[in-house]
């Protein structure tokens, strides 16, 4: 086949590889535009950009995939399959309908589950144990188009959104040549979705505040779901710190409250249990164990967390 690939972040770089170590034809990369990025707002591109670079790829990085001249750009281009991971803008019917097989997406969960664009983080938010890869055949609608391949994926209790991805990642990347063999001979037959879908809505930096007055499990569950962004945070005596890891403990505690504090140990309360903190990241420093952050810190039994993210 020949193939025009949209991705974007590091997701997306594995089924690039492997379409470039196969057979198939990449004519073209479609991704996100460069962005700024650190306190000293430079250009960066992202990991798929650099991986088509690298290969000596044709690049489009349209603001809107919709611009009308980048369409005709890809209709000179005429892929037979388009496959699409992780790119970050809905594509339109004139670009779903161009490729002689269709828009391939490789989607990181088992829909209809958690259709949207952060099926990663809503299965660890939600503490599910399981996940997995589908690959579909795009429509308009929002990941509603018919399977493909499916694959499920174990989630552990030490993943976080960032191991988690890359899990689901190489698993997409192993279904990807499979699907496009079974399109391309006529032996996969599209399957309209099943079930009661659910959805993973698209996170905001805001949206990693802490909630205290939630249980233990579900502020850990929300620890793994957020990490690495937009990340887990709280304030407390005005400064806000980043929770990187933390674990569950059993007894009572007041929500935000520090309920036990030594050199070594960081106790705080919850709307049920308590968290062990274990790994923070103060703002502008590293990410540090809790042991290297309490050194020097004033914190007392009895200091709280802000309960609201004024």
């Amino acid at each position: 086949m020949t193939i025009v690939f949209f991705g974007t972040p590091e997701f997306a770089v594995l089924p690039l590889k492997i379409l470039l170590n196969s057979e198939h034809e990449v004519l073209a990369v479609v991704t996100q535009p460069d962005r700024e990025s650190g306190r000293g707002k430079r250009i960066k591109s992202c990991p798929v950009k650099l991986v088509a670079q690298s290969a000596g790829l044709q690049i489009f990085q349209p603001r809107k995939v919709r611009d009308a001249g980048f369409i005709d750009e890809l209709k000179t281009l005429n892929p037979s399959a388009i496959v699409v991971a992780a790119y970050g803008q809905i594509l339109p019917p004139e670009i779903i309908c161009l490729p002689k097989f269709g828009c391939v997406n490789i989607h990181a969960s088992l829909l209809p589950e958690y259709r949207g664009a952060a099926p990663i983080n809503w299965a660890l938010i939600n503490g599910e144990d399981k996940t997995g890869i589908t690959t579909m055949q795009m429509d308009e609608g929002m990941d509603t188009g018919p399977v493909l391949l499916k694959e499920e994926v174990r989630i552990s209790p030490e993943d976080s959104s960032g191991s988690l991805s890359r899990k689901l990642s190489e698993t997409g990347a192993g279904l990807l040549l499979p699907t496009l063999e079974g399109l391309e001979n006529g032996s996969l037959n599209p399957d309209p979705q099943k079930g009661e879908p659910s959805y993973a809505p698209i996170l905001k930096k805001t949206d990693g505040f802490i909630q205290w007055s939630k249980s233990a499990k579900d502020i850990y569950n929300f620890i793994r779901g957020v990490n690495p962004w937009p990340g887990a945070y709280g304030f407390i005596e005005g400064k806000r710190i980043k929770i990187i890891k933390a674990g569950e403990l059993d007894g009572d505690g007041e929500p935000g409250l520090i309920d036990s504090v030594t050199k070594n140990e960081l106790y705080v309360g919850a709307g049920r249990g308590r968290l062990s903190i274990l790994e923070v990241q103060p703002s502008g420093k590293p990410v540090m164990t809790i042991k290297a952050f309490l050194q020097g810190r004033r914190l007392k039994q009895g200091m709280r967390f802000d309960l609201k993210n004024d």
